[in-house]
């Protein structure tokens, strides 16, 4: 008798999330109902142009910010009904972050392995066997006593990252990684996210509005005006030294239905075909098919 396939459950889960900023009389919507599902040991992207929500977003799975509707859970905590005491436990023990910013990661004045015992001396457990499995982990077993002013670009946000990691978090949340990097050490980074996420069954959720950068990652998911629009998915993982190619034979890309079966069509078919604001749907055999109305 032929198993059943197994389901799995998202370590995060979005559904129909807003966000608002009020700033003075005017009200900005961010977020417009978005949905999203990320799973354990997954590392995925979300991307978008400026303003598009992908901070905002970040913003909430990080603690950080409040959802103003809609719901947002990450590893079983509903973030939309914590209180301070418990948000400030799931910021210190189930989330991690790596910033864009270096200066905003690490304490000048500390060596690497110094820096990465910051956060558990904070918590009262400092492990110096820990932060220097870490900091191998990243490939900076040679760095450790060296100060974040003796290395590169990449090796400051490879010690980031073994900082993010210092409590064990169940997610490692990293807002534009890359932005200030070159190429070389982008990919470094990018291979230490892939190995953390297997070696310590840690969720890797990169924020960037780099697509080429998106397509050496698991999935990566689009974001247009607050919602979920495209979902692009790898069709094998990427292996170690393997080269990124972005022709599109690498992944599958999908547009994505919300939580009540609405999708965006891209707009750059939308200019092509001259879309207004409503389409003809029919069903046909196993197809849906979308047509322009005959008075358009």
């Amino acid at each position: 008798m032929a198993s059943e396939p197994t389901i799995r459950e998202p370590i995060i889960s979005c559904d129909n999330l807003v966000k608002i900023y009020r700033v003075s009389d005017l009200e900005v919507m961010a977020l417009q109902g978005l949905d999203l599902r990320i799973y354990p040991e997954e590392v995925m992207a979300i991307i978008g142009a400026s303003g598009s929500g992908k901070s905002t977003l970040l913003n909430i799975l990080g603690g950080l910010d409040e959802p103003t509707a809609g719901s947002a859970v990450v590893a079983d905590w509903n973030l939309g009904r914590l209180t301070r005491k418990q948000r400030l436990i799931y910021m210190r023990d189930v989330v991690g972050f790596v910033w864009q910013n270096v200066a905003r990661n690490l304490v000048p004045y500390l060596t690497a392995l110094e820096n990465v015992l910051v956060p558990m001396i904070l918590c009262g457990k400092a492990d110096r066997a820990w932060a220097r499995e870490l900091l191998e982990a990243v490939g900076l077993g040679h760095r450790l006593h060296h100060r974040p002013l003796e290395m590169s670009g990449g090796e400051q946000q490879r010690v980031a990252i073994a900082i993010a990691l210092a409590n064990r978090p169940k997610v490692l949340l990293a807002d534009e990684p890359t932005g200030a990097l070159d190429t070389k050490s982008s990919r470094q980074i990018l291979e230490v996210f892939h190995h953390v996420s297997s070696e310590y069954g840690v969720t890797v959720v990169i924020v960037t509005h780099d697509r080429s950068m998106s397509y050496a990652v698991d999935r990566f998911v689009q974001i247009r005006d607050g919602k979920t629009s495209t979902e692009t998915v790898r069709r094998r993982p990427l292996e170690a030294g393997e080269e990124v190619v972005q022709d599109g034979t690498s992944h599958d890309e999908y547009v994505v239905l919300d939580s009540a079966g609405r999708l965006q069509i891209p707009p750059e078919y939308r200019e092509a075909l001259g879309i207004g604001d409503r389409l003809s749907v029919e069903m046909e055999d196993d197809k849906i098919i979308l047509r322009l109305p005959q008075d358009a």
